[in-house]
């Protein structure tokens, strides 16, 4: 099956199912305010790390260097932001996960290996299209 279709059904059946178990342990309300306290103590610690995201891309700026791993770094806490936002555990745990620098510098690495420069191939040949052409000329002679 497609993955978006996968993702789109199975997130939130796993988060209906972690609501259940988790609001059947300590209750309906208190499930209700963790979900609360964790998304607007996340969404103010996303905040601050984007904050240090900019700083240190705006350092790398004045080096006269590319900051890509700031751009990076930035679109992930701005994902981490919105599933923090989303009302549940398991989109809560990722959001976390991507908001801390340790644990997202790791996730990051992990994800760039498989697009680095290194891995690409950098042989002339790959860069052009061989092939031959020939001129034709219509009946006209044009």
């Amino acid at each position: 099956m497609n993955t978006a279709i996968i993702l789109i059904l199975g997130i939130p059946l796993i988060e209906i199912y972690l609501f259940i178990k988790v609001g059947s342990q300590i209750g309906a309300l208190n499930t209700i305010f963790l979900i609360l306290i964790t998304a607007v103590v996340g969404i103010w610690y996303a905040r601050y790390e984007g904050f240090n995201t900019l700083k240190s891309g705006m350092s790398q700026l004045i080096k006269n260097e590319l900051p890509l791993y700031e751009i990076i770094s930035g679109a992930a806490i701005a994902f981490a932001a919105l599933l923090l936002i989303l009302p549940g555990f398991a989109t809560d745990v990722i959001g976390l996960l991507l908001v801390f620098p340790f644990s997202r510098k790791i996730i990051l690495s992990k994800y760039s290996k498989k697009y680095s420069s290194k891995n690409r191939t950098t042989d002339k040949e790959k860069s052009f299209i061989e092939g031959e052409y020939e001129d034709i000329e219509d009946k006209d002679g044009k």
